[in-house]
């Protein structure tokens, strides 16, 4: 088995430099995962302001708000973080949006099954 050693710091940092510059205002980058994988993690680095939509999602997932402040809402209710803080993403439609320049990393976990 073989590891991999991934800087997050230096990641978010070069995903806040491209979020900043970009039409969208986001920025995210796979640091773990893919279709052959169950977990899936990866940072998205969102400008001020910047949102993802409302959407779903298939599997349970979490972030861990890594730089900035976000708010994590659904049709019930919303969820504030900042640095350090780690919130259990709904399995309801749901949206982020930054309050300030942030970052998070977004795990998620879904089933692996054969391809066809």
């Amino acid at each position: 088995m073989t590891s991999a050693k991934t800087s997050l710091t230096a990641l978010v940092r070069e995903q806040l430099e491209t979020a900043r510059t970009a039409s969208s205002g986001r920025s995210a980058a796979t640091v773990y995962g893919g279709h052959e994988h169950s977990l899936r993690q990866t940072v998205i680095a969102l400008r001020a302001g910047s949102k993802l939509d409302e959407h779903d999602t298939n599997g349970e997932a979490t972030l861990q708000v890594l730089h900035g402040r976000v708010r994590l809402t659904d049709h019930t209710a919303n969820w504030e973080g900042s640095a350090g803080d780690h919130i259990v993403v709904p399995r309801t439609r749901h949206g982020l949006a930054a309050l300030e320049d942030s970052a998070v990393l977004l795990t998620v976990s879904n089933p692996v099954g054969p391809h066809v």
